[in-house]
């Protein structure tokens, strides 16, 4: 990831309105900040949240609180604790999320 023109500035992403987006089962609710080319979330999974989708984009993901399974297509399957993260480039391979007690991550991308 390249940060390109974007000036120092701080953000209070826990006070921000949510985003709510369905799974196939639970909601992901997102509170993001969007800058040039950089994204950055707080997302929390509901209990037993399943991802609608394949995602092909690169993240960084940090576990805050909880546990997840990050899923790739290829059928391995990484179970992510609190302080754990993981990388993934655009374009590589393609993952889903899924939890069944609940988390709350960190993205960037």
């Amino acid at each position: 990831m390249e940060i390109k023109e974007i000036p120092f500035q701080v953000f209070d992403l826990e006070n921000m309105a949510a985003e709510e987006h369905p799974g196939v089962t639970g909601k992901a609710f997102w509170k993001t900040v969007s800058r040039g080319n950089v994204r950055i979330r707080i997302v929390d999974y509901t209990p037993g949240y399943l991802a609608d989708h394949w995602c092909e984009k690169g993240h960084a993901v940090f576990v805050l609180k909880g546990e997840f399974e990050s899923e790739l297509r290829d059928g391995r399957k990484f179970t992510l604790k609190p302080g754990m993260c993981y990388l993934v480039a655009d374009n590589t391979d393609a993952h889903r999320s899924h939890t069944k007690e609940g988390v709350k991550l960190l993205i960037v991308d």
